[in-house]
């Protein structure tokens, strides 16, 4: 096994397991006399849909616990779909094969995914009353999966796609860190 096709499966494992770990939180348990609940479906399965929210209100969730859960079903949705792209992507150093059907295709299906997981990622960091130490690093990790999502493309080099997942996985980390921080998971 070439390095650089060590690397980026380590890479994609590490997204992998760091979004399954993010899933794995508490599942949140609806409350029938809450009027703030809302039928409106989430852009990606699992993401909370959005509630009313006051700041104050005894019975508003906290804003930690809502944004982490909204995060934590976007990084789960990303990961999920741009693991097959890693794959297929991986193996040839900084060369990677965009002519081929299998990457094609997982290129664009991953892309999704990173477009729509960056938007509810970024919804989630503008909570109201959430914690700048959980919404500044939601609002990176939206950020780096723009870049890579452009990344993707442009069609760069594995060398600069592996740099902006090792990107996507500190900043998940460090949004599990606040959420832990915050007496929730991410």
């Amino acid at each position: 096994m070439r390095p650089s096709h060590a690397f980026a499966r380590t890479l994609t494992i590490a997204l992998t397991v760091c979004a399954f770990g993010l899933a794995t939180g508490p599942s949140a348990v609806a409350d029938p006399t809450d009027a703030n609940q809302t039928d409106a479906q989430p852009a990606i399965p699992g993401a909370s849909a959005p509630t009313a929210f006051t700041p104050g209100s005894p019975d508003a969730r906290p804003a930690a616990a809502d944004a982490c859960k909204q995060f934590s079903a976007a990084m789960n949705y990303a990961a999920t779909n741009y693991e097959d792209f890693a794959y297929a992507s991986a193996g040839a150093g900084n060369y990677v094969n965009y002519g081929d059907p299998s990457v094609d295709s997982s290129n664009v299906t991953g892309r999704t995914a990173l477009r729509e997981a960056a938007g509810v990622a970024l919804d989630a960091s503008g909570t109201p009353g959430l914690q700048p130490e959980i919404a500044n690093p939601m609002r990176t990790w939206s950020l780096d999966a723009a870049k890579l999502l452009v990344i993707m493309g442009v069609r760069g080099g594995g060398d600069s796609l592996n740099s902006a997942a090792t990107d996507l996985n500190n900043d998940a980390r460090n949004v599990q860190m606040a959420c832990a921080a915050a007496g929730t998971r991410a």
